[in-house]
């Protein structure tokens, strides 16, 4: 992930874009990693709705990607996020968990264990019969 608008040049290829954007009926721009006082002044100059990933306040909405937000990331974690939460050590222990369950389940269903007589639904014997008088 790169900046963009770091330039005289650049940023006004940013702003010619939003604007071109806007013209074909864009109703929103996300501004990406672009320096804060650019995305505010194009925030400033177009009608649409911009929302700043990496762009500063000035941009009608802030967001950040639930990964990024919530330390799932692995490596690299880009220069704008932050992390309010470190659940990367949990989503590991939980896909262990889910690969062991479904390990358990495949075992019991090999050795017949699953399902047991517990996890049937019944019908009595008397349905039973004429359910089978009926078919045959």
């Amino acid at each position: 992930m790169r900046a963009v608008g770091r330039t005289a040049e650049q940023a006004a290829a940013v702003y010619r874009a939003s604007k071109d954007f806007e013209a074909a009926g864009a109703f929103a721009l996300e501004m990406e990693v672009v320096p804060g006082e650019v995305a505010a002044a194009i925030t400033e100059r177009v009608s649409a709705l911009t929302i700043s990933l990496g762009s500063g306040t000035g941009c009608d909405a802030v967001y950040l990607f639930s990964a990024d937000l919530l330390g799932e990331n692995r490596g690299h974690i880009p220069r704008h996020a932050k992390v309010y939460r470190q659940f990367a050590a949990e989503r590991d222990g939980l896909q262990r968990e889910r690969v062991s369950a479904y390990r358990e389940f495949t075992d019991d269903v090999s050795a017949s264990a699953y399902p047991a007589r517990q996890h049937d639904v019944s019908i009595e014997p008397a349905k039973l019969d004429a359910f089978l008088a009926g078919i045959d």
